[in-house]
């Protein structure tokens, strides 16, 4: 009985001992995107091909946190900030934001947000690097939101199926 103890044991305490060793603190700005999608070191990787190619569509259906940035779209800096770090060229990174739901909010001018829209930034950023942000037009027609209403370079889409179909059918991998 108390080899069976110590086997059940044994993994709890090396995972405590790991644990001990790293935490939030290890992650730090990436050098791609530095002001959002802080990335941390994991030990012992082995390196990515420097060829390799990503095509990653990130579902955004749910709004930010009022006055602070959409997780998603931190998720997608992360991202890009991670293969950056290993080497991979960020022209072998293709995301699209594919954006519905309460997330609509995230993707309004300052105007039509009703004051400074945190996510405004993060964005432009994020489309310097080529991440397409997409916007559900059937969302957009139930929320009444005009295409002015949207920042520079949203693309107004069909609907957020449709994208998600479409994005599939070119080879991209969901991040629901």
């Amino acid at each position: 009985a108390m080899t069976f103890s110590c086997r059940l044991l044994l993994p709890v305490l090396l995972s405590t001992a790991f644990a001990a060793q790293a935490g939030p603190d290890d992650f730090h700005p990436g050098a791609l995107i530095k002001e959002y999608g802080p990335i941390a070191e994991v030990p012992g990787l082995e390196p990515l091909p420097k060829e390799t190619h990503f095509k990653l569509a990130i579902d955004v259906v749910d709004g930010g946190v009022e006055g602070e940035v959409n997780k998603r779209f931190n998720t997608a800096a992360s991202f890009l900030n991670l293969q950056y770090a290993q080497g991979i060229p960020p022209d072998n990174v293709e995301i699209a934001l594919v954006v519905h739901g309460s997330a609509h909010r995230d993707l309004l001018t300052d105007e039509a947000y009703g004051g400074a829209n945190p996510n405004a930034e993060v964005l432009r950023l994020l489309q310097e690097q080529g991440v397409r942000v997409y916007y559900c037009g059937q969302s957009a027609v139930y929320r009444d939101i005009a295409r002015d209403d949207l920042l520079p370079g949203i693309e107004l889409s069909a609907s957020a199926t449709t994208t998600h179909v479409l994005l599939q059918q070119q080879g991209f991998a969901l991040r629901p």
